[in-house]
């Protein structure tokens, strides 16, 4: 929460300009907790903007006033401000109750759509209103999609927030659609103010300095990202590319700085090996695999040599299941074999002795005869837990297997010892994955996921499954 309040305080939107145009003098003078005694000056202005007097020019004022009055709370104030939406402003439960009524009663047709008409409008909550009217404010959107980001983390402390939050995930939804969203590719040539976004946002594999970035956009590389036309300075979500040939199975060979340039023409297989989600307040709110099948649509017209489009992704939640399947002491997950070469490579003997103990010692990857007893087990388990963890329902525990089972991918290689950085050492025991996206089998791979959570997997890790 402190890290997102930080963020917060460096939010650039300046409304008081257009607050003040025209001679208005309506403002705001709130003390920074809002303190109670100030709550109806907040009910006041909120009730002016949605009397929608003196046309849009003084709607966009008195939206104005409001957002720049919010900008300037702690986070104190801006839960107070906030609660307000919540507790005052959403739907006239007697209202609602009317139109029921008055449905229920018709005796027409024709009435009864008169009436259905008018119990949607009175569904609506009040404060609906008030959100769109920023969409009219420079960076309004970009303001509503961090006020999202904002409510997301106040609504896990007060549930009563949660409204506001969900009434203002339903407006991002119809913002952005998929069909307002631009495809653009990202090049050293980009301005700097994107790129220097591109550095921040990056979740999967951290971008480390300028030259780091630099290479991630050599001519082998490629970076593509979703823009809304109303945040173009502000990538959505992006994806970052290696053009090889054969699959490939280290991302640190991936980043290598100093290997050698591939001519993009000799490439024959495309590997994703980061995507990355780069606005918070639009989680739940998904076009990654629009992303993804657009990517494949440009790369293929630009490079028709290739013939492979796959992934190199981690497991993050790997290393979790595992420690919490070792705490229920399942004596099948190991076999004998394996126990005994375990306490050998561990160096103790008994119950200390063995798996947990080497994972968590953490300096196994480096020795050779601790890397060759973990290997069969740990891909072993590593199968099960891509394939059998679940979470409640039939979804995969695995985030990063859900998103692209649900894209069509089918699972088809574990990788050992991928990524041995701090990162993947800690969440997957260092194992990556790749997804295979076979172009004629996307619908029907997507199909059998999302009809009856069917997962699709190769040869190799079936034949691990079985050990």
């Amino acid at each position: 929460m402190a890290d997102l309040l930080e963020k917060i305080k460096s939010w650039s939107f300046n409304w008081r300009t257009i607050a003040q145009a025209g001679g208005s003098d309506e403002t705001l003078n709130l003390s920074p907790d809002l303190p109670v005694h100030q709550c109806q000056q907040v009910r006041k202005q909120l009730n002016a903007c949605l009397q929608s007097q003196g046309g849009e020019v003084s709607a966009r004022q008195r939206a104005a006033t409001l957002g720049q009055a919010y900008l300037e709370l702690n986070a104190e104030g801006r839960k107070r401000f906030l609660k307000i939406l919540a507790e005052d402003f959403g739907t006239d439960r007697q209202a609602v109750d009317q139109s029921i009524s008055n449905f229920q009663n018709a005796t027409d047709e024709e009435t009864k759509r008169g009436f259905e008409i008018e119990l949607r409008r009175n569904l609506e909550p009040a404060r609906m209103t008030l959100l769109r009217q920023f969409n009219a404010l420079p960076q309004g959107v970009k303001f509503l999609v961090d006020l999202r980001a904002e409510l997301m983390q106040m609504a896990r402390e007060d549930s009563t927030l949660k409204v506001v939050e969900r009434d203002l995930k339903d407006v991002l939804i119809s913002w952005f659609d998929v069909g307002f969203l631009e495809l653009r590719r990202l090049t050293w040539d980009s301005p700097a103010s994107v790129l220097e976004k591109i550095a921040e946002y990056e979740a999967v594999h951290s971008i480390q300095s300028w030259s780091d970035l630099k290479n991630r956009l050599a001519r082998d590389r490629r970076l593509f990202a979703f823009f809304h036309p109303r945040m173009p300075d502000e990538p959505l979500i992006f994806v970052e590319v290696a053009l090889v040939n054969g699959m490939a199975d280290n991302v640190q060979d991936l980043l290598d700085e100093d290997a050698p340039l591939l001519d993009p023409q000799a490439a024959d297989t495309a590997i994703f090996y980061s995507i990355s989600n780069a606005q918070a307040g639009l989680a739940g709110i998904s076009f990654g695999n629009f992303l993804i099948k657009k990517v494949v649509a440009s790369l293929k017209k630009d490079l028709p040599n290739l013939k492979t489009f796959a992934t190199l992704s981690p497991m993050p939640g790997f290393r979790t299941w595992l420690d919490e399947t070792l705490a229920e002491g399942d004596s099948a997950l190991l076999q004998t074999s394996e126990r005994e070469a375990l306490k050998m490579a561990s160096g103790q003997k008994g119950a200390k002795g063995g798996l947990k103990t080497l994972l968590d010692e953490g300096r196994w990857v480096n020795k050779p005869e601790a890397c060759e007893a973990l290997k069969a087990p740990l891909m072993r388990l590593a199968a099960r837990y891509l394939t059998e963890a679940k979470r409640k329902g039939s979804r995969p525990l695995d985030p990063v297997a859900h998103f692209h089972l649900s894209n069509g991918a089918r699972m088809e290689r574990l990788n050992w010892l991928g990524d041995v950085s701090q990162k993947g050492m800690k969440q997957s025991a260092g194992m990556m994955i790749n997804y295979l996206y076979k172009l004629s089998d996307i619908e029907k791979n997507h199909e059998a996921y999302r009809g009856d959570g069917q997962i699709i997997v190769s040869s190799q890790i079936k034949s691990l499954k079985k050990g």
